[in-house]
């Protein structure tokens, strides 16, 4: 328990999450995220981010090894949640909600879903939340698998490296960000947030729409 109770406060400082975890612990936390339902709280985007930084700026890590492990643990992961979804199918919907899991995750990737199709499998992948569970849907969904592992691959490979590069190259070329990473993670997640922004947004303004139009 102790250990669980250190994981969950170290997961709010990800330079110390980092360096308490390593390669193994960052390739656990891309799995878990990317495949596991109660993984949907994990910080992917700036953990990411940091560890490219850190690889550029402090040598703890070699960005090509860990881009190759977190590629695979992404994929991995996304099969993983495809294959929950399969056998689990709609029983997810009436699962009560509990502390690491919460049914409005899974309507709105559910949402996402019908209203992008297969490309979802790779957008999602930029998107906190929603990643967790898309995987989860397209299983229920009982998507084509063959179809799902050339979406989850293309996806995969983009998230994780460009995710890596931004870090790497900002740190490489950028004397002294290492001090500002708050700032830099901070940025990174409002980019990461902004594709569902902006489709609430949408959702928004195509509601009010209709409202006035049955008023009228």
């Amino acid at each position: 328990m102790h250990w669980l109770l250190d994981f969950i406060h170290r997961v709010r400082d990800v330079r110390a999450l980092i360096a308490w975890g390593g390669y193994v612990g960052l390739t656990a936390i891309i799995f878990a995220e990317t495949g596991l339902l109660i993984g949907f709280f994990l910080p992917g985007d700036s953990l990411l981010v940091t560890a490219g930084l850190l690889a550029a700026t402090s040598g703890v890590f070699n960005v090509y090894w860990v881009g190759v492990l977190l590629t695979v643990a992404s994929i991995l992961g996304n099969s993983a949640g495809y294959a929950i979804g399969r056998a689990t199918g709609p029983r997810l919907f009436t699962r009560e909600n509990s502390l690491l899991f919460n049914k409005k995750h899974l309507y709105r990737a559910h949402e996402f879903y019908e209203r992008h199709g297969g490309a979802t499998v790779i957008i999602a992948r930029f998107m906190p939340i929603v990643r967790t569970f898309v995987p989860v849907v397209a299983g229920m969904a009982r998507m084509d698998y063959r179809r799902y592992t050339i979406y989850n691959v293309i996806g995969g490979l983009g998230w994780i490296w460009a995710m890596l590069f931004i870090g790497y190259f900002l740190g490489r070329y950028i004397p002294g960000v290492d001090r500002h990473i708050e700032t830099v993670i901070a940025l990174v997640i409002l980019v990461s947030l902004m594709p569902g922004i902006i489709g609430w947004m949408r959702t928004r303004t195509k509601s009010s729409a209709a409202s006035r139009g049955s008023d009228a």
